[in-house]
């Protein structure tokens, strides 16, 4: 009996305990989570970027620990930057890698595709950041403490740089019948990791850039026009004026003769002199390469 007493009374003490800590702990700072009206980490700094403006290219990741074995590395690998004490590279340094991108199997969806991709320069994936836990003279000792994928020997590696913080619109009911902007109108020119089909959370690359006004926080239209010429569609080319017995129309119309469809749109994650990269917040059908945008 006196046992049962002593454990109850064990338990009253400890959920009295409990409970003033709970109280007196305080709430997390909001400055702590992230922003619920903003993309996350991930989507900002792993979307990778398209420019034609000279990348430096001086700085590398030559290898790293476990190197005789080890092709690549990853979160929270060692690897070894070509930079050290000599160089001007300090302890708690912050580095970003990335690495030029080039599709392998140079799939042409569109048939502006490769011109409109060569005028905006080149793509560059995100691999990650890394930062720096020990300098030699000439080469430095860092870990990977944030990964977007793999990093190997050769990847580029450029001081770390603070990306805008891009903030969602308002949520509002999408307009599947948007009147034209009247703003400047470009293309879907490229996908991340070359897909040529697209949708909701994926990112993509358009040719307006800085050069046209565009700016991280800005809202792209993307749509499509009907009957065109030059289908981004995998379909039929004009099935609906060739194939029968779903009925016809007196006559042949043009694209310019009918609505647009309205596909979705994106917000800017970040922009160079002639490209954009774009995270499709909103996609109500398939979105493929060689769609069009407008800036809303």
């Amino acid at each position: 009996m006196r046992a049962n007493a002593l454990g109850l009374c064990l338990l009253l003490t400890l959920g009295t305990a409990i409970g003033a800590a709970a109280q007196e702990t305080p709430a997390a700072s909001p400055q702590s989570a992230p922003k619920a009206n903003q993309p996350d980490r991930n989507q900002t700094y792993c979307s990778g970027f398209v420019t034609d403006q000279k990348v430096a290219d001086d700085v590398r990741l030559i290898s790293g620990e476990e190197s005789r074995v080890r092709l690549t590395f990853s979160d929270r690998n060692y690897v070894y930057i070509n930079r050290g004490l000599n160089q001007g590279v300090r302890e708690g340094d912050r580095f970003t890698v990335v690495r030029p991108e080039k599709d392998a199997e140079e799939v042409v969806w569109f048939k502006w595709q490769s011109k409109l991709l060569k005028a905006m320069g080149t793509t560059y994936s995100d691999l990650g950041e890394v930062r720096v836990v020990k300098v030699q003279p000439s080469v430095s000792i860092a870990e990977i403490t944030f990964s977007c994928n793999y990093m190997q020997r050769g990847d580029i590696v450029r001081p770390f740089a603070e990306r805008p913080a891009a903030e969602f619109k308002p949520e509002a009911p999408f307009d599947h019948f948007a009147p034209l902007s009247g703003k400047p109108v470009a293309m879907v020119v490229e996908a991340k990791d070359f897909a040529q089909l697209v949708g909701r959370n994926d990112t993509v690359y358009v040719n307006l850039g800085t050069s046209q006004g565009v700016k991280p926080g800005d809202y792209f239209r993307i749509f499509r026009y009907q009957g065109t010429r030059a289908e981004t569609v995998a379909t039929e080319k004009d099935f609906q004026y060739m194939v029968f017995g779903f009925g016809s129309t007196p006559q042949r119309y043009q694209w310019n003769d009918l609505p647009r469809e309205i596909l979705g749109e994106g917000i800017v994650l970040n922009a160079s002199h002639n490209s954009s990269t774009v995270l499709i917040t909103v996609s109500s059908a398939d979105i493929y390469t060689g769609d069009y945008v407008e800036l809303e």
